[in-house]
């Protein structure tokens, strides 16, 4: 595997045999000149698409083993049950399944019965106890035992045996719940939390009565078990994505300097569209479109435009985020584009970051396990204020999504509380991105207020203590 942080730029490899000519020459028709004078660059910084996958499948096997045993108990769920169809997939299947699985096949319906709690058995914690049962699809490379129709088939294709269909995979459905008699069946329905909402109301109807009364009695909301099963994350997970955070960087590091920008001549949009090229050469994607804004002395928002040319003096400030291995990132920056003669930014505005990196200091001092966002929000800004800052908070979790499942910690225009989705709980192993601004008055700007706005993602770690999942801007980039 190449380490691509051994690079400052992506390094140039040969091709291991030439192109065949006639395949050259079909190519030089359809492609502009441009392209044969770029290097050819592979470059993977995670490994192959099959590398990645077999880490994937590596994860998967232990959170099944590890996360979800014990979020049944504590959410009192003997068993789970989560149908779906093929392209209206529930928000937690992706937790559910290997990247080689990219839709439900059919229909799915994956069964989790906890046997040791039905028998009042101590749970081992190997993962012994959890049944995992795929009524429809693949085993998920062993994860699930696969059950198929008894229906013999004769065809070329496919198998011996049939596949699960229609209302019959509702009378397995129904054999499988008789057969182990649970006292409690949760389901994925919330008003609240669209990661526990994932069970439609087609597939409630079809469940409801191919089951029967008798055991649709016994459906329970389960709201907070998708949503945890969702944001809890495992120690692997964590090593990468420390990896994740670093390219992250390295990528910021490039974008805020002379290789990408030239004041008076680059505008925000050629910088964005950069980013975007860099994630998509680097064979990863992104979440959402990357931005950057520009504050001016002396120019307010109306007066820059939306996509003005970045000058000498300019505050920039970037929202960026890489997708890899369906884990995502989530970061803002901020830089400050030195004028003529300047080998610094100008002492308030490298105090405005001060300020805002306070805020951040007094997250981690508020973040704790157990406490739910509007209360981590209403301590957060209680010390804003003693402290005399003027800040907003909206710190959101961040995982298998970019705006996770788990408590939100406000929202830019909800500052005194999320109903709702900020009265979630905060679990050890989440992860968080700690989104947030802190308005400054600059002296050198002729005390222009500056907005300084940053993001960093963070792990709540097994301990329940924080951490950056790399580090935290302390410094303002310089663009020379």
């Amino acid at each position: 595997m190449v380490n691509w942080f051994l690079f400052t730029r992506p390094p140039t490899l040969t091709p291991r045999a030439p192109m065949p000519v006639r395949r050259l020459a079909f190519i030089a028709v359809l492609a502009p000149a441009s392209v044969f004078a770029q290097d050819l660059r592979v470059v993977r910084p995670f490994g192959t698409v099959r590398e990645q996958a077999a880490t994937q499948q590596q994860w998967l096997n232990v959170r099944m083993r590890t996360v979800l045993p014990p979020l049944m108990r504590k959410h009192g769920i003997d068993m789970w049950v989560v149908p779906m169809r093929e392209y209206n997939e529930d928000p937690v299947f992706s937790s559910m399944t290997v990247p080689e699985t990219f839709f439900a096949r059919r229909r799915t319906i994956y069964v989790f019965f906890d046997k040791c709690a039905a028998s009042g058995r101590a749970d081992p914690g190997d993962g012994s106890c959890v049944e995992r049962l795929a009524l429809g699809g693949s085993s998920q490379g062993g994860v699930f035992q696969a059950v198929r129709s008894t229906r013999a088939v004769d065809a070329a294709v496919g198998g011996p045996q049939a596949e699960l269909w229609g209302d019959q995979q509702w009378q397995v459905l129904k054999d499988v719940i008789e057969a182990r008699n649970p006292k409690v069946i949760g389901i994925n329905s919330s008003r609240v939390f669209a990661f526990s909402d994932g069970l439609s109301s087609g597939e409630l109807e079809g469940m409801t009565e191919g089951i029967g009364p008798k055991w649709a009695a016994r459906f329970r909301k389960a709201e907070g078990l998708p949503l945890e099963f969702i944001a809890a994350r495992i120690p692997q997970e964590e090593a990468f994505y420390h990896q994740l955070s670093q390219l992250v960087w390295s990528l910021i590091s490039r974008m805020y300097s002379n290789e990408v920008i030239t004041p008076g001549v680059t505008r925000t949009s050629d910088v964005v569209w950069w980013w975007r090229q860099q994630v998509n050469d680097l064979g990863l994607g992104t979440w959402f479109q990357p931005s950057i804004s520009v504050q001016r002395r002396g120019a307010n928002d109306g007066a820059l435009g939306d996509d003005p040319i970045i000058e000498r003096g300019d505050l920039l400030h970037c929202d960026v985020g890489i997708t890899a291995m369906r884990l995502n990132t989530d970061t803002q920056h901020m830089a400050y584009v030195l004028r003529v003669g300047e080998t610094d930014a100008p002492a308030g505005l490298k105090q405005a970051l001060k300020n805002a990196n306070r805020f951040q200091d007094i997250l981690f001092e508020e973040v704790k396990v157990g406490r739910t966002g509007n209360e981590i929000l209403a301590a957060t800004r209680a010390k804003l204020q003693v402290e005399g800052l003027d800040g907003t908070m909206y710190t959101h979790p961040i995982g298998m999504h970019g705006h996770g499942a788990g408590p939100l910690i406000g929202l830019w225009d909800y500052q005194d509380g999320v109903p709702g989705r900020g009265d979630a709980k905060v679990i050890p192993s989440m992860w968080f991105s700690s989104e947030l601004q802190v308005t400054t008055k600059v002296p050198e700007w002729g005390g222009q207020p500056v907005r300084m706005m940053l993001e960093e993602d963070f792990i709540l770690g097994s301990d329940g203590k924080p951490r950056w999942a790399h580090a935290r801007q302390g410094d303002l980039w310089l663009v020379r």
